[in-house]
């Protein structure tokens, strides 16, 4: 009888064992999961906002040094010749967008959260009306830090 009941609780604190080992990993894979959604939401955010003004836009500037040491500001007029400026800024880890109809007050919209400022990580080129922009957003601590980069071609308007 006793050793029934040994081998018993044996038997049980192995599948607690093996239960407590899965849910550990079941929760270290949500985290990871979780990292690189928010990663991947953050890089598309920003990509859709840049690429919504690139489209528009009629004069690129600063996309050199854009985000390492300079804003890129994309500036468009309307038919009825007001100009629209949209300056994008990077600082620490957070992509703001500030916006500018005609000669009134900016408006500024946090775009994403978590862009690497890296220069191999985010940066952008302009060949002929063509704007080259690689985002790279960071989720996570330490081991566990998620990158996800997008790359993307946007044409501005013709005759840039």
């Amino acid at each position: 009888m006793l050793i029934e009941f040994i081998a018993a609780l044996a038997i049980s604190s192995l599948i607690g064992i093996i239960v407590t080992i899965m849910n550990a990993q079941i929760l270290n894979q949500t985290s990871s999961n979780n990292n690189f959604t928010m990663a991947s939401r953050q890089t598309m955010n920003a990509l859709h906002w840049i690429s919504r003004d690139v489209q528009m836009a009629q004069t690129i500037n600063g996309t050199d040094d854009f985000p390492q040491s300079d804003s890129l500001v994309l500036t468009w007029k309307t038919w009825d010749n007001t100009v629209h400026t949209a300056n994008y800024t990077l600082e620490d880890d957070l992509l703001t967008r500030s916006y500018v109809i005609g000669s009134g007050s900016p408006s500024v919209l946090l775009v994403a959260r978590y862009i690497n400022p890296a220069e191999d990580m985010t940066n952008c080129t302009s060949d002929n009306g063509v704007l080259t922009l690689t985002i790279t957003s960071s989720v996570g601590e330490g081991s566990k830090v998620v990158n996800v980069t997008k790359s993307h071609q946007i044409s501005s308007r013709p005759n840039i």
